[in-house]
């Protein structure tokens, strides 16, 4: 199915157009209750002493190895709040669909959330292919999408709020990393999709200004399997270090595979974006233990915050599971739409972002602020190192937030990207 990527890319203009018309041709007479734009005094989701929210990602699939814990996190978000009397006052209910690993489908369940299901928001998506087949829709409707994940920046909108890392939040952090453990001989490996091609634009023009020497480039389809050949072109580059934005199970067949040929972290770590604990548990900690990771947030960052959350996910859902970046990203993002609500008085998509700029929350990563501006927060970034255990212990933070720059305006060398 992933193989086809360029065809579905070819039909998602059909497929949104169809999924807009579809809404446009709905009940009249709910225009006014819908959770899309029209009448700016609607309020979305709000029905008697409820309030419906949408839950968007890939249930089934590559990517299901890394979203329905994502789900779970928001879950528990939703039943926290509910406990608490819910939001203005009334309680939450969840509409969950599936965004099957296929981004036309994103598309076309973000419009069913939307014209049909008429939500107050959605929480959803992972990949960038995911969000950038959801962004028309949301923005056709003026209706809201909160997404999770950190990802190559070089973009924001008005009905967008970005509760995962943006580049220099995550990306630039590890290249610092790399760059002060002297490791300046860099190899590129990712899936075929725009997260990493866009991130690896980024980390050429990084290395470009830095001294640093990519010695390889690499892209394998999503839920590709077959890494010998990339290791072979790995052993051929010898690189200090990879720089991985594998997305999904791929990232188990490639490390399985590194750990077969004899490679290890001392000989070549392996730094990823997008392998956290949920995924350590996929791979097998025996298969990645000592290589590194760039994230936000760890199970292990210490504050009372992490402590309570950590302690009611396995609660509910089992003391084998664990947390990790994006999870907690998708548990902290219901916690500050809740905020954002309650500041405004009301679900409108138009107040609720003009409420949320400013807005902090003491989460588990640490304090985060809503940026009224680009609707991206300020994240602490770290540093890890995966242990035998399956958990990632911290090396290295950045003592403490750092602001949100999507466009990387803050960095001249970035001057040509966007």
């Amino acid at each position: 199915m992933h193989s086809s990527w360029a065809r579905k890319r070819a039909l998602l203009p059909l497929v949104l157009l169809l999924a807009l018309l579809a809404g446009a041709c709905g009940d009249k007479s709910s225009d006014s209750t819908s959770g899309a734009g029209g009448d700016t005094s609607a309020e979305p989701g709000v029905s008697g002493d409820t309030i419906k929210v949408g839950i968007l990602h890939s249930l089934s699939g590559t990517m299901s190895i890394s979203e329905v814990a994502v789900k779970d996190a928001e879950l528990l978000a939703i039943e926290e709040l509910n406990a608490k009397g819910g939001v203005l006052g009334k309680k939450l209910v969840p509409v969950i669909e599936d965004g099957n690993s296929d981004w036309p489908t994103f598309a076309e369940k973000a419009q069913k959330l939307i014209s049909v299901d008429k939500v107050a928001t959605v929480f959803g998506g992972w990949t960038s292919a995911s969000r950038k087949a959801m962004l028309p829709v949301f923005e056709k409707n003026k209706a809201l999408l909160w997404y999770p994940v950190q990802y190559e920046g070089l973009e924001s909108s008005p009905y967008i709020f970005y509760s995962g890392a943006t580049t220099n939040q995550q990306i630039i952090p590890g290249l610092d990393y790399l760059k002060s453990q002297g490791k300046t001989k860099i190899f590129l490996l990712g899936s075929d999709y725009v997260f990493p091609r866009t991130a690896n634009k980024e980390i050429k023009a990084y290395a470009k200004a830095n001294g640093m020497e990519i010695v390889g480039e690499e892209y394998t389809p999503l839920g590709h399997t077959e890494y010998s050949t990339i290791v072979n072109k790995l052993k051929d580059a010898k690189p200090q270090a990879v720089f991985n934005t594998l997305n999904g199970d791929s990232n188990v067949a490639f490390f399985k595979q590194l750990k077969s040929a004899g490679i290890g972290a001392a000989d070549m770590p392996v730094l990823s974006v997008s392998v956290a604990e949920e995924e350590v548990k996929g791979i097998g900690a025996e298969n990645i233990a000592g290589h590194l990771t760039a994230w936000n947030y760890y199970q292990t960052t210490s504050s009372p915050e992490n402590t309570a959350f950590v302690e009611a996910y396995k609660k509910k859902y089992g003391a084998n599971r664990v947390t990790d970046d994006p999870i907690e990203a998708g548990y902290i993002q219901v916690k500050l739409w809740a905020l954002a609500v309650e500041k405004a008085g009301s679900t409108n998509v138009e107040k609720v972002k003009a409420a949320a700029g400013g807005i902090t929350l003491d989460a588990p990563e640490g304090k985060v602020t809503v940026n009224g501006e680009n609707h991206h927060i300020s994240k602490t970034a770290r540093i890890g190192v995966v242990q035998a255990s399956g958990l990632i212990d911290e090396v290295w933070n950045s003592g403490g937030p750092i602001e949100p720059d999507p466009y990387l305006k803050g960095y001249p060398w970035a001057k040509d990207l966007s």
